[in-house]
């Protein structure tokens, strides 16, 4: 599985450490950056993630600022992406199995590193579970769409 990752400031730490955690379990990790913790806006980086998600079909991201709100909120906003800010392994699991998460937010201010590898786990293993839930993620896709019209 390709990932991409990016971070604000608020997040440099824990994206080294995540990047390990998916590298570790022999995934393609592509790093967004930044690379200090020099101040950046996390819109930004929301943005660069979710083109390249995009992009790049059947790939997923991960997105770390302080809270992990200001990066869901805006991943959010791209047409095809569903972010989940993810504080525990059950949301994580369910993000992914009943929500086709795409994208992964996460708190570094709020998770400490035991917590982060635990959602990461969760959230690796977990896929689609299709049936049921097709429907009602197609609704989600489709809320962009019948919002501009």
């Amino acid at each position: 599985m390709k990932y991409f990752i990016a971070a604000d400031h608020a997040g440099i730490d824990f994206k080294a450490f995540v990047k390990e955690l998916f590298e570790a379990r022999g995934h393609e990790v592509i790093d967004l950056g930044p690379n200090t913790k020099d101040r950046v806006d996390y819109p930004d980086f929301a943005a660069k993630l979710c083109k390249e998600v995009l992009a790049n079909d059947g790939s997923k991201g991960v997105l770390i600022c302080g809270s992990g709100i200001g990066m869901s909120m805006a991943a959010n906003k791209f047409d095809g992406i569903r972010a989940a800010l993810c504080h525990n392994e059950y949301s994580a699991k369910m993000s992914r199995e009943h929500n086709d998460a795409n994208v992964l937010c996460l708190g570094e201010r709020v998770s400490g590193p035991g917590m982060i590898e635990s959602i990461i786990d969760a959230w690796d293993s977990a896929s689609f579970e299709g049936g049921r839930h097709e429907g009602r993620v197609e609704k989600i896709n489709n809320l962009l769409k019948s919002c501009r019209a």
